[in-house]
């Protein structure tokens, strides 16, 4: 496939998250709660994780922003869902590497739709864009840790 062919499908695979998020919405009290902005942009998210025995049973999030943040966090939820908290940190720890333009080529995790965001890395004004809810999720995951 084309270089070009992939970027129109990337830029595609992007706006169905954006505009059709995966896993919108909040959680029953027994999640833990995440509120995080970015202030250069004004991107919000509202991150709801549950997690139980080490493993994030469910995934949720509220918040405004660009296609980019909005996307991401759809990715991201349907990401983590299911998975231990180890393998959600390190597929945090392999987005932020494919975020600073690094080889991801070689990973344990089918990163599936996030591939897409790959060329976010090309625009570093839109790579906290991108992270922020990563950063959330890192967040919630060591708040349930200490509780």
């Amino acid at each position: 496939m084309s270089f070009n062919n992939l970027d129109t499908l990337y830029r595609q695979v992007i706006m169905d998250h954006y505009k059709n998020p995966r896993n919108r919405g909040t959680l029953a009290d027994e999640s833990v709660t995440i509120d995080m902005n970015n202030p250069t942009c004004g991107d919000r998210i509202e991150l709801h994780l549950q997690v139980e025995d080490g493993t994030v049973k469910d995934a949720k999030f509220e918040g405004e922003g660009c296609s980019i943040s909005m996307s991401s966090a759809s990715m991201m939820t349907q990401a983590v869902k299911g998975k231990n908290i180890e393998d959600a940190l390190e597929m945090s720890s392999i987005f932020s590497k494919m975020m600073l333009g690094e080889d991801v080529e070689d990973v344990d995790f089918d990163l599936g739709d996030i591939e897409a965001l790959q060329g976010v890395s090309k625009f570093p004004a839109r790579i906290k864009c991108a992270t922020l809810a990563w950063k959330a999720m890192e967040k919630a995951v060591s708040a349930d840790e200490e509780e």
